[in-house]
Parts: structure tokens; C-alpha cells; sequence
């Protein structure tokens, strides 16, 4: 009996972060899959490099480090990327599953459902003069109103200061949240795309599940209780669920 393949999952973390924000997924993982966690560029031990770039160089970067097809796992900024390489790259990419993700981060007329242009604009301004400071607010945020939120802080603040983004790459990165709108091409996607979203997440709103819906009818969207914009993190175990099942289908 041949021994069953292990999906290929390319896991995209978000802003300001690093590869070392998959360790908890994983661990859950472990032995059902094999999973490739870059850092993004500019972040953590790319950090060196100066750049993020602009949505299309960024993911033509990580598109390069393929070596077969992959179920692309985007959080937050990473599901832009996972979005686009998608589009692009349709040969390496087989499915999309979106973490606390939308193909368009900032609010619009007819896409209420997101954050406001002047947080970003705030991130934006105060990045010249505190990055570190900055950083800290913005990860605040991502588990504002969550239950055990001081300890979810202090996980996010380990696995991000200890390996700081450049302040270049950081403002680029904003700028890819801000401009980037990617719903026309997310609802041409001939791939499966699923997305897993937080309850309490306050950048990435629940209420989204039906703006999703209406571009992809259809298209599976799983509210995890209790979660805030960083599942991967507090909700490790039902995440993984998610991802296989997906990655199943």
C-alpha cells in the first residue's frame, strides 16, 4: 500500500510578523502535512534585505522558492499575497485558504466590512518615529477584546520583536494593505478558496463572511468562537481542522 501524500502548505504570515508565528499550527500539524513558512521579505531573518516591494515582486519572490504545487494559507497581509499568487501563478497554486483574510483590507463605499483608511494612515504616519512603538500598537489590536488578550499580546510581541521587520519593508507592507483590491480577481479564481475568520476580530470583522459570499457564492467561511485576528495563534488546533479539510477537498 503506498503511504498517503502529504498536502503541500505555503503559510503567509501577516504585517510585521515572521515565519515563527506558524509554530503553534505547526506543531498541530505535525506528520499530516509539510509545510513551508517563509519569512516575507523584509521580515524577520529577510529583514536584512531592505524591501517588501510591491504586491507583484513580493509574490513573485515567494513564488520562486516553489518546488510543486501548494494550498497557499494566507493571514492578514499573507492572504493578499496567497490571492495573488494564485492569480499568477495558477500552475503552483491548487487552493486558497484565507486566515482572518479578504481580498481587500481597507474600508470602502461597498465594502464596509474592514478597517478604516486612517488606521492605516495613523500606522503609516507613526512609523517614522517609533516603529518598535508602532508595531506593539498594531499587534495590541489584533487581539483587542479577546479573552486572555494579555497573554496573546505577549506571544505576539515575542515572536515579532525578537526579529524586527525593516522600517522600509513595514511601510511598503501598509502600502499593499491600503491600495490593494483584489475582489475582481478573487471571484474569477478558478482555484477552491475557504477562509477561517475570528468572532471577535476587530480587523477583519466576522461580518465579512457575507461580502465573501456574495463574490464567491458558495464559498466555505468557518467563524471560529472566541478567535481574534490571530486564530493561528489561539486557536491552533481548530485552524489546523480547518486547513486539512480544506486541503482535502
Amino acid at each position: 500500500m503506498s503511504a498517503e501524500v502529504k498536502p503541500a502548505l505555503l503559510c503567509l504570515h501577516g504585517w510585521g510578523l515572521n515565519a515563527a508565528v506558524w509554530e503553534p499550527l505547526a506543531e498541530q500539524l505535525a506528520g499530516r502535512a509539510r509545510l513551508l513558512v517563509p519569512d516575507l521579505p523584509g521580515h524577520g531573518a529577510r529583514a536584512v534585505e531592505g524591501r517588501f516591494g510591491d504586491l507583484g515582486s513580493a509574490t513573485a519572490d515567494l513564488a520562486a522558492g516553489l518546488d510543486g504545487p501548494v494550498t497557499a494559507v494566507g493571514w492578514s497581509l499573507g492572504g493578499l499575497l496567497a490571492l495573488d499568487m494564485a492569480q499568477r501563478y495558477p500552475a503552483r497554486v491548487v487552493r486558497v485558504v484565507l486566515v482572518a483574510a479578504t481580498p481587500r483590507f481597507v474600508q470602502a463605499a461597498d465594502w464596509p466590512h474592514a478597517v478604516q483608511a486612517e488606521v492605516l494612515a495613523d500606522f503609516a504616519r507613526d512609523l517614522s518615529r517609533d516603529y518598535r512603538a508602532t508595531l506593539t500598537r498594531f499587534l495590541a489590536l489584533q487581539v483587542h477584546g479577546v479573552p486572555g488578550r494579555a497573554v496573546g499580546l505577549r506571544d505576539l510581541k515575542a515572536r515579532c520583536l525578537q526579529a524586527l521587520p525593516h522600517p522600509r519593508a513595514l511601510a511598503e507592507g501598509l502600502e499593499v494593505l491600503r491600495d490593494s483590491d483584489l475582489r475582481s480577481r478573487f471571484a474569477a479564481l478558478k482555484v477552491p478558496v475557504s477562509a477561517v475568520l475570528g468572532a471577535l476580530d476587530t480587523l477583519v470583522p466576522r461580518a465579512v463572511a457575507d461580502d465573501l459570499r456574495r463574490l464567491r457564492p458558495g464559498m466555505p467561511v468557518e467563524v471560529l468562537p472566541g478567535a481574534g485576528h490571530a486564530p493561528l495563534l489561539s486557536h491552533a488546533d481548530a485552524l489546523a481542522e480547518r486547513i486539512m479539510e480544506s486541503a482535502r477537498d
